[in-house]
């Protein structure tokens, strides 16, 4: 099990550590180090990862039709992702660049909608989405936010080049993971943190109490913020957990808030109603408010939106958001960046065919086989077809789908994505990776350093959902110049 990283091969695509005249300058120490590692000694770090995850509870949700709910250890390899500082700063700020247009579109969307009278944006997307609520136009959440926690997904090309592969801005979640990767790595590997200047993540909690205590309706000093969860048999709910404790929030449930005559939100406590400034949301928008949504929900409150149009609590993030999470939105995003800042995207989409034109439909329906073909609103990975992975029966199933909705896909190449070097039975093996970086918007804006890094852990697989057989790795964002060798 010796790492021998002259044996590693990865010429098939970017390696994020390891380039073809060998390790990349911020990766070196760490693959010298990990090479001086005897098998006995990378065992016995294996298995104090395994140790640590179980101790710590960190765990996920699995859903099957024959076994339900399944909870399962989080999978975790120790060979981490490294990027270097100063391709960092760039990434950086791509993201509050997009997430600064993303915000401005949802705002205009539902108030003057500027941006589909001026020809930038088809009316018909709107018309379409599943996740325009026309309960929330005309609401003006404070700073005009409404995606204050986004999860934009970013990949790299064969190239070298960084794409932005989708925007999460419902309920992202990731970030507990991304924080407990880092934890873990600490008690596997506590000797590299001494010689890296590996730039910390743990501010995180703390930046995003501060942003939601922002949106606080009213000004006291410590508002009462509360982490709302659909309960424990959410897929996320230990993400849930882990924050509202990190924060030093409440986590609730539906049913420990009511909304009063007076418009306000209430959270039944043993020394009875205390208000509620600030609802962390971990519910879909259909579920928030049966009075508003859906009248069946047991998840929700009713009179939540009531009480967020008064402007008597803040929602984070806003109902609503979601309408830009919608994949055939997302290829309009740069035009977005474009129109409502005036400024060029730093980080480019992937390029994307759009069913909702004819001759861009056409397009993919005769080259399915070479694409990849994305639903406009599944997320996991679900829904999507990998056209070069396809059988002849799900290209022509796909083939009708399009047909009968073309507004409804978008088609993108499989791109090559980087691989990362992971402990693979006795050795070393590249796998594809994606990295989910977190971004806080509000009064200020901040970015984690670095993010989730999610790995395909099976061979070839460029699927790295966790509920599909993918893993995690810690990411390092380091600064080579305050690193000793």
């Amino acid at each position: 099990m010796t790492i021998h990283w002259k044996e590693y091969n990865a010429a098939s695509c970017y390696d994020e550590l390891i380039a073809v005249e060998g390790p990349r300058p911020a990766a070196a120490a760490l693959c010298r180090h990990l090479a001086a590692l005897g098998d006995e000694e990378l065992d016995e770090r294996r298995d104090a990862v395994a140790l640590a995850i179980r101790a710590m509870g960190i765990t996920f949700t699995v859903y099957s039709e024959e076994e339900g709910s399944i909870d399962r250890a989080w999978p975790f390899d120790i060979i981490p992702r490294i990027i270097e500082l100063h391709e960092w700063r760039r990434v950086e700020a791509g993201l509050i660049q997009r997430v600064r247009a993303l915000n401005a579109l949802i705002h205009d969307i539902y108030h003057q909608q500027r941006i589909v009278r001026d020809g930038v944006l088809p009316a018909e997307l709107l018309s379409g989405s599943k996740n325009f609520r026309p309960e929330c136009v005309g609401i003006d959440p404070p700073y005009q936010t409404w995606a204050h926690i986004c999860g934009s997904d970013l990949v790299r090309d064969q190239d070298g080049t960084i794409y932005v592969l989708e925007d999460n801005l419902r309920v992202p979640s990731g970030v507990s993971y991304m924080l407990e990767n880092r934890e873990v790595m600490k008690r596997v590997l506590p000797e590299m943190f001494e010689n890296y200047s590996i730039l910390p993540i743990d501010s995180y909690p703390s930046q995003l109490y501060t942003t939601l205590a922002a949106l606080s309706p009213r000004p006291i000093k410590y508002p009462e913020v509360v982490v709302l969860t659909p309960g424990i048999y959410n897929s996320a709910y230990f993400e849930h957990a882990y924050l509202a404790q990190q924060m030093g929030a409440e986590l609730v449930e539906g049913g420990d808030l009511f909304v009063d005559r007076d418009d306000c939100v209430y959270m039944r406590t043993i020394h009875g109603p205390e208000r509620v400034d600030v609802i962390y949301r971990r519910i879909d928008d259909l579920f928030l408010d049966p009075e508003a949504f859906n009248p069946d929900s047991t998840l929700g409150v009713p009179g939540l939106l009531r009480a967020w149009r008064a402007g008597n609590v803040a929602l984070a993030n806003a109902p609503g958001a979601g309408v830009a999470d919608d994949k055939v939105v997302y290829a309009y995003i740069p035009e977005a960046i474009r129109y409502y800042l005036g400024e060029e995207p730093i980080l480019p989409n992937v390029p994307t065919y759009r069913c909702l034109y004819p001759d861009e439909c056409g397009y993919v329906l005769d080259h399915l086989a070479e694409l990849v073909v994305k639903p406009a609103n599944e997320s996991g990975g679900y829904g999507m077809l990998i056209g070069p992975q396809a059988s002849a029966a799900e290209l022509a199933r796909f083939r009708q789908l399009i047909a009968e909705d073309p507004r409804n896909y978008i088609a993108q190449p499989l791109l090559n994505l980087s691989s990362v070097p992971t402990l693979v039975d006795h050795c070393t093996a590249p796998r594809h990776v994606d990295l989910r970086p977190f971004i806080l918007s509000g009064r200020d804006y901040h970015v984690t350093m670095g993010g989730l890094t999610r790995v395909a852990l099976r061979e070839g697989s460029t699927v790295v959902n966790s509920s599909q057989g993918g893993g995690s790795k810690d990411t390092w964002v380091v600064d080579l110049e305050d690193s000793q060798e």
